[in-house]
């Protein structure tokens, strides 16, 4: 996960849940933008209302825009529920929100857990700590009830943070990852194999669809697919290994011309991430071709940029500038690749948030292939 969601199957449509998600901004790195998202943090305290159509059990949330970088949706701990708002990351498999122990400068202004309250709560004397691209999170193994609207997960064990750093100007209480089981830092079964476990999805499929340009419609669904937020086919791509959301990437290009992948890389597809990531010297090339200054372009001339193409199993999928550009606060376009600084044996890129506005995409446990379609 860098820093800041499925298969056919419509016969099994009423039994997938839709979890709405948040969009956040990209900002620049000032002190005043900062500030700007604390203001707006403060006045907008997040509720969590459950709504869902009568005789359908397809539950959906509220979105949250806080400005265009992080998808973030709601769940609840415990019981009673206790209402946390987290990222729904496929680039990492626990799941863990603050304790009201926690006395980090994060926890001071984010929803705190207070186990106590929970009749359901189970602790443990298992520690643990988890080191993102972003920072670095510490806490305890734990078990509770949680629930994703309607899915209902009982005894799941979660990490309750007692000191963070690194995620002060993060939005997000916490981070549920939906990646395989053997990426769980913690050793212990991710929420969505217990729920698969107990019968609580029909499917063992997940997907996301990450809205564009308007402020409500993200969703990540739960035990099927509903067609309604792509068009065109749904393309299957099987996975490197059924160990991570890897596949393999036939190349990148630009008006046919091949500017990276040169004979096959290996991609991650990583919802918990904002941007591209890939090799330096290849990232500053992109940058170049499109006459990036610092990563940022004038708007004006978006018109005029070239798609970036990536073909994965035989597929293009074209990425055009107006999906790689984010405009930021102060009117210019951030180019949307940056340097994966992880050392790799191979060439490796992740796909993230910038790649999945586009392109509607389908998890499939059960098959271990990723299911990719051009979204709505």
């Amino acid at each position: 996960m860098n820093w800041l969601v499925l298969l056919g199957l419509v016969a099994f449509s009423e039994c997938i849940v839709k979890i709405p998600l948040t969009r956040v901004k990209l900002m620049r790195e000032t002190r005043s933008e900062k500030n700007m998202l604390n203001n707006f943090l403060k006045e907008h305290a997040y509720s969590l209302y459950l709504t869902s159509s009568p005789g359908s059990n397809i539950t959906t949330h509220p979105l949250r825009n806080i400005q265009d970088i992080f998808y973030l949706g709601n769940i609840t701990i415990g019981t009673p529920p206790q209402k946390f708002q987290v990222a729904f990351d496929t680039g990492s498999s626990d799941l863990w929100v603050p304790s009201v122990l926690c006395s980090s400068r994060f926890c001071s202004s984010h929803v705190l857990f207070r186990h106590r309250e929970s009749s359901t709560f189970q602790p443990t004397d298992t520690g643990f700590r988890i080191e993102y691209t972003s920072g670095t999170m510490k806490g305890v193994v734990v078990h509770d009830t949680i629930r994703i609207g309607d899915l209902v997960s009982t005894d799941q064990p979660f990490i309750l943070s007692v000191n963070n750093s690194g995620f002060d100007e993060m939005p997000f209480d916490g981070v549920l990852g939906l990646g395989y089981p053997n990426l769980s830092l913690t050793g212990c079964i991710p929420i969505f194999d217990n729920l698969k476990n107990q019968g609580a999805i029909s499917e063992p499929v997940f997907a996301f669809y990450l809205s564009k340009s308007k402020q409500e419609g993200s969703v990540v669904m739960f035990g099927g697919v509903d067609k309604s937020y792509y068009q065109g086919t749904l393309n299957w791509v099987p996975l490197i290994q059924a160990d991570d959301w890897h596949v393999h990437m036939d190349r990148i290009s630009i008006n046919s011309g091949v500017i990276a992948c040169n004979g096959g890389c290996e991609a991650f597809v990583d919802t918990g991430t904002t941007l591209i990531y890939g090799p330096g010297r290849l990232v500053d090339n992109i940058l170049r071709l499109i006459g990036a200054t610092e990563h940022y372009v004038s708007c004006s001339v978006l018109n005029t940029l070239p798609s970036i193409d990536f073909t994965i199993n035989g597929i293009n999928y074209p990425l055009p500038a107006q999906a790689y550009a984010i405009k930021d606060s102060s009117g210019d376009c951030y180019i949307g690749f940056r340097e994966n600084q992880a050392n790799t044996s191979t060439e490796t890129w992740i796909l993230g948030d910038v790649f999945l506005r586009q392109y509607f995409s389908v998890y499939d446990r059960g098959n271990d292939r990723i299911g990719l379609a051009q979204a709505v």
